[in-house]
């Protein structure tokens, strides 16, 4: 005989008391007064709307409403910018931070993030110095240029280049190369925020060299080229390149400038990996100005790299918007750290984890699988079931968009759970595993899970089983 709704409500008890239990004073030695009272609400509420729904009677066992207040605190406790375990096989994912950190870049960041550093102080001299000059020598290292900066992304790197150098004059743009990137940003948006008067030219699939010599006036300040990083357009097509583009401004004493993306330090044509040109070798072709993004291809922290002639770098210098798009210390250790992995590529391509996870064979992916296969199945439940498929892993963060990397992949089957269920128990556990569903099954992609994700992904999976058990289908 079901309980009247009134007789269900008054046994629920009082916050002051559920704060007198012996449980509820555990959880006050590790959390804060007010997370614990938030919780103790929160959970006396739920108890309210399961009776009001019927899901909820009386008596109201203690225990169980100890165990919400306990999930509650946890959720209410949890960082909400945290580690996750990328098996989505999408390298430079641009929703899960994109490129992680090399071993050695995280402890130069944890370094100078425990005191203070020479971000402006200049050892030798005993004076103020500049943040810039921790990497412009390496920049222009590896790339040829004659001067460099840094700010805090290429997006920022762009817009400052062009409020120093074509603010109140003309920037002729191929209409096929005005991209919109990541979060709805668009370069004629960029242009106009930059006080540049955007000049299109050519059409959407064909843009020749006559079509910038055309357009051409005494208003033209710079020649912009865009990498289109994130899309291709192929079939009938033709676009003017940085040599010919170069030919066509320097005879007019115009600037020609690379917004190259994504930004690639060494060539990836002996790994399988084309129609990515270096930065060195768009110098080389030609363009006065180059800039690129640190934490795609490089493999470093956020950042916008700028590299090109010394009397264009200088006016950067020199321009007010800089100094609110400066790189932080942090970003400025880790990119450091970064370049000088690059003077010996080999090193490169073996500790930065984006260069390792693109070159890495198909051979090396199915041998790793093998030996991560052989340690999960002897550490998860029996209910987990792993077979070893083959399928791709995509480059990510607006590179190489037609590049498909031969992969192998793990699905995962759990008895009565849907590929769903699955990936949303997996989501919430507490070391979130994003994976993809693909065919009616959940996969994860064995090149984009790291060494050090395997503790944590064992746990998320037992941890989604047990879940999953208890959780009605």
């Amino acid at each position: 005989m079901s309980q009247p709704l009134h007789h269900i409500l008054r046994t629920i008890p009082k916050v002051d008391r559920v704060l007198e239990w012996q449980e509820i004073k555990e959880f006050l030695l590790t959390h804060t007064r007010i997370e614990v009272l938030t919780a103790v609400r929160s959970a006396l509420d739920q108890i309210r709307r399961d009776a009001v729904s019927g899901k909820a009677g009386a008596p109201i066992d203690p225990s169980a409403v100890a165990e919400i207040i306990r999930s509650d605190l946890a959720r209410l406790t949890a960082a909400s910018l945290r580690p996750v375990i990328n098996g989505t096989g999408i390298i430079v994912h641009t929703n899960l931070g994109r490129s992680p950190l090399s071993e050695s870049c995280i402890e130069a960041v944890a370094a100078v993030s425990r005191g203070y550093s020479t971000l402006e102080y200049d050892l030798d001299s005993g004076t103020r110095g500049t943040r810039y000059a921790h990497v412009e020598g390496l920049v222009c290292e590896l790339t040829g240029a004659e001067a460099a900066l840094v700010v805090n992304n290429n997006a920022a790197a762009v817009i400052l280049a062009l409020s120093a150098l074509a603010a109140g004059r003309e920037v002729i743009v191929s209409r096929g190369e005005l991209v919109e990137i990541g979060g709805s940003f668009r370069i004629p948006d960029v242009m106009r925020q930059s006080g540049a008067t955007l000049v299109e030219v050519g059409t959407t699939n064909r843009t020749h060299p006559h079509d910038y010599q055309s357009a051409m006036t005494e208003q033209t300040g710079l020649l912009l080229k865009v990498h289109t990083s994130n899309f291709a357009v192929v079939g009938f097509t033709a676009e003017t390149g940085v040599d010919q583009l170069a030919e066509i401004g320097h005879a007019r004493n115009v600037p020609v400038m690379l917004d190259a993306g994504s930004g690639c330090l060494i060539d990836l044509t002996p790994y399988g990996i084309s129609g990515e040109p270096t930065i060195a070798s768009y110098r080389d072709l030609g363009a006065d100005l180059v800039t690129f993004s640190g934490d795609k291809l490089l493999g470093g922290p956020q950042a916008g790299i700028i590299a090109g002639k010394q009397t264009l770098v200088e006016q950067m210098k020199r321009h007010p918007l800089l100094r609110a798009l400066r790189i932080d210390k942090l970003s400025l250790a880790a990119l450091e750290t970064t370049l000088r992995l690059y003077r010996d590529p080999q090193r490169a391509l073996g500790t930065i984890p984006t260069l390792r996870m693109l070159t890495m064979t198909p051979h090396d992916v199915s041998r790793r699988a093998g030996t991560l296969v052989r340690k999960m199945r002897r550490a998860l439940s029996e209910q987990i079931i792993l077979t070893e498929r083959r399928g791709e892993s995509g480059a990510g963060g607006g590179a190489f968009p037609l590049l498909r990397l031969p992969t192998t992949l793990l699905e995962i089957k759990i008895p009565g759970a849907s590929p769903e269920r699955i990936d949303h128990a997996l989501r919430q556990a507490r070391t979130p595993v994003i994976g993809r569903i693909q065919h009616d099954r959940f996969l994860l992609d064995v090149r984009t899970i790291l060494d050090q994700d395997m503790p944590g992904l064992i746990t998320s999976l037992n941890d989604a089983a047990a879940h999953l058990a208890q959780e009605p289908a």
